[in-house]
């Protein structure tokens, strides 16, 4: 398949062109902004338009309400209609899946913040539809510990469930920027080889730097040699903000949550269920998987496990009839691949020996064994045995992929407007790390060097690592302008930028509306003392075009 064909339904498309669709789309967009710059009196021709991209680092909740109030500011100086695209990755694709909801955002972006601000602050789903909502996922082809996150985590800090899909949102927008999430590819990352960087648009998905693509709607589906074998549903916008979000996860935190809520959620549907005279001892299986659960919690919290051992072997041997496992003595279960043995064998007893394999005990069985393994973002893999060259090898060997937050490599999406055909020339990038406001734009620096992208190079001053400012600006010989926005500097917080960082860690609970305040009001400033800065770059790259 080359670039120039046509892109058909259930096809791979290798190329770095752009999809046509947003092609179309971003011409239409220019429109919009050069109509703004006309009104800062700033002259271009419609063929000379600066590409202004937008980036939103990850930062959790932090990231999600400081995303939105920078937009807000953006939209009260008359500068949002500058933007082309709309970029982020982990928290930040929180706010943008908030703002999509809505047709038309960027025209009535007030309203959609109180909207939100006032769903932030409210009751929140409740467990009867997280339960009903885990039933739903666990019935995919690739079941992970995303499903899970999405439903127990995300649910918790965005308050609702949002099952709208990308592709459905794009029918109701024409005046907003062009949305790009980003995630990175688990396997490559891991072992230093392929091209880490997916990038998720309306109407693409597909890796950056390779340049190989699928439909939105077709991502996620079983794929052959670049053609599609098996259809499945399009990722809903709950999954794809899970996806995106899952460097905040911690083993012992998901083991916790196993054993709060899904454990007891099982042992409510088990009082319901009809007992079947030929079905294995319920109240033993029960039993068998919430020691289990609390077997991984105690190595994690290193405290003893014989106890928990010896219930379980006994309870296995209960079932089956059989004398108990005996293990030898230097079986340690604080070493890692012991425990994951210990929970491979148990999650097999289940599937193979007693076949509990539905729902509610499947779907636990099926939990502890992607923790067991830390699967996540599973998804069939859209270049499985493909053919073509170009795609590397690493890419094309496994029929499945796994996708996480892209926090776990860079934390900002730069790569996706990096792309040569998105001819970038003003990157605006809002960090909400929490710890190095700088690693993201001096990593992406480094990256860019050793792939020949071009990027200005980096130098922080010394004095600025410990006490930030809020406006620095990055240029270099054909490469875009970059300015950088840490979220905590010296101008708002003054001398207690480590104070605001600790109020506001990432993996503090959902905020309060007090606390959703007064992060508004710190995040706003970076943007409203800081407008002239910005036209002043905005006419400068206009004019060097």
């Amino acid at each position: 398949m080359s670039a120039s064909e046509p892109q058909e339904s259930g096809e791979v498309r290798i190329g770095h062109s752009l999809n046509i669709n947003e092609e179309e789309f971003v011409a239409k967009r220019r429109n919009t902004v050069l109509q703004c710059l006309q009104k800062f009196n700033i002259c271009c021709s419609q063929d000379k338009v600066p590409n202004i991209a937008l980036l939103g680092s990850g930062g959790g909740q932090r990231a999600m309400v400081a995303f939105l109030e920078s937009l807000v500011q953006l939209d009260k100086a008359g500068l949002l209609d500058c933007i082309l695209y709309l970029c982020g990755v982990s928290g930040s694709t929180w706010c943008m899946a908030s703002l999509y909801q809505e047709p038309d955002w960027s025209t009535k972006l007030e309203a959609v913040k109180a909207k939100i601000v006032e769903r932030l602050s409210g009751p929140g789903v409740t467990w009867t539809e997280k339960l009903a909502k885990l039933k739903k996922y666990y019935m995919k082809d690739s079941f992970s510990l995303t499903d899970l996150w999405a439903v127990l985590f995300v649910t918790s800090y965005v308050k609702e469930i949002d099952e709208q899909t990308l592709t459905d949102q794009w029918d109701q927008h024409s005046k907003d920027p062009y949305p790009i999430y980003a995630v990175i590819d688990k396997q490559c990352k891991r072992r230093e080889e392929g091209d880490p960087w997916l990038e998720i648009s309306p109407h693409e998905a597909g890796y950056s730097l390779t340049g190989a693509f699928v439909e939105t709607s077709s991502f996620g589906s079983q794929f052959d040699n670049g053609s599609k074998k098996k259809h499945q549903p399009e990722m809903d916008m709950l999954y794809l903000q899970a996806m995106c979000s899952s460097a905040l996860a911690d083993g012992e935190a998901t083991w916790k949550w196993v054993k709060a809520i899904s454990v007891p959620e099982l042992k409510t549907a088990l009082a319901k269920t009809e007992k079947d005279p030929n079905s294995p001892p319920i109240d033993e299986c029960y039993q068998l998987l919430t020691d289990l659960v609390d077997m991984n919690l105690a190595v994690l919290e290193g405290t003893d496990t014989f106890a928990l051992d010896q219930s379980i072997q006994t309870t296995m041997a209960d079932i089956t009839g059989k004398p108990p496992l005996l293990r030898g003595p230097n079986f340690n279960l604080a070493e890692k691949q012991n425990l994951t043995w210990y929970n491979m064998d148990v999650c097999s007893f289940f599937k193979d020996k007693i076949k509990l394999t539905k729902w509610p005990f499947g779907f636990l069985t099926d939990v502890c064994t992607c923790l067991t393994q830390w699967t996540w973002g599973r998804n069939y893999n859209f270049l499985h045995n493909m053919s073509d060259e170009v795609v590397p090898t690493a890419l094309q060997q496994n029929k499945t992929r796994d996708y996480e937050d892209a926090g776990l490599l860079n934390n900002s999406p730069y790569f996706s407007v990096l792309r040569e055909k998105r001819g970038t020339d003003l990157i605006i990038s809002l960090d909400f790390s929490e710890g190095d406001p700088f690693m993201t734009v001096r990593e992406t620096a480094e990256m860019c060097k050793k792939l020949n992208i071009p990027f200005p190079e980096v130098n922080i001053p010394s004095e600025d690592l410990e006490k930030p400012k809020d406006f620095y600006v990055f240029k270099g010989q054909n490469a875009p302008t970059v300015i950088h926005i840490p979220l905590f500097n010296v101008v708002n917080c003054g001398d207690k930028i480590d104070l605001w960082r600790k109020k506001h860690r990432t993996s503090n609970l959902p905020y309060s509306p007090e606390e959703v305040t007064e992060l508004i009001a710190v995040a706003g400033k970076n943007i409203s003392n800081n407008v002239e800065k910005l036209l002043e770059q905005i006419r400068a790259v206009a004019e060097a075009k």
